[in-house]
């Protein structure tokens, strides 16, 4: 049967075991150390706390008040909005913006044959898949410059150049001639 481990589980309370009466209980040497470091520490005052020093201002701009400044956090509407107008990039942003909305702004059918290509020195790029659509936004070109203003702001627009569809090239290899007219024993 093993041997049980306190005297809890022996089921009886044994009398704590007296200790051989050669050996002291504790040092006595450090005992008398311990009392006398704790009578000084008794009659010493209380460890003060240090004191930060604050960092002095650089300039008036450091000064924390209740109105609202630059180093309180600030909207992500607000932030990048100051940074497309320090960059310059507003004008840019706006019309990507149309080009997003270009359906809204020219109507369904004919966002269908022509989409906006590229914008560059208030001049907007429009390719179509027809020659037919191109003719048409040609004679339109004038009312779209309008539209595309009084969304953007005045002058942001002032030409439409329009493009008709991707030609295809019968230019195939290394050889070809120069002023070719392509090939015309194709369609005889």
């Amino acid at each position: 049967m093993p041997e049980p481990r306190n005297s809890s589980e022996s089921g009886f309370e044994s009398e704590a075991a007296p200790e051989p009466a050669g050996e002291p209980e504790h040092d006595k040497q450090g005992l008398d150390l311990a009392k006398s470091l704790a009578g000084r520490l008794k009659g010493m005052s209380p460890v003060k706390p240090v004191k930060r020093r604050r960092r002095p201002r650089i300039d008036g701009a450091q000064i924390s008040s209740a109105r609202p400044d630059d180093r309180d956090p600030q909207k992500l509407t607000n932030t990048l909005g100051r940074l497309m107008r320090d960059q310059g990039w507003e004008v840019d942003v706006a019309v990507h913006g149309v080009m997003a909305r270009w359906p809204a702004i020219v109507g369904p059918e004919m966002a269908e044959h022509c989409k906006p290509e590229s914008y560059q020195d208030t001049e907007l790029t429009v390719r179509t898949d027809s020659t037919a659509w191109a003719t048409q936004l040609k004679m339109l070109a004038p009312d779209l410059v309008r539209r595309l203003n009084a969304e953007l702001g005045e002058g942001t627009v002032t030409r439409v150049n329009v493009q008709g569809p991707h030609a295809p090239s019968w230019r195939k290899g290394p050889r070809t001639i120069r002023g070719g007219r392509g090939p015309r024993d194709t369609y005889g």
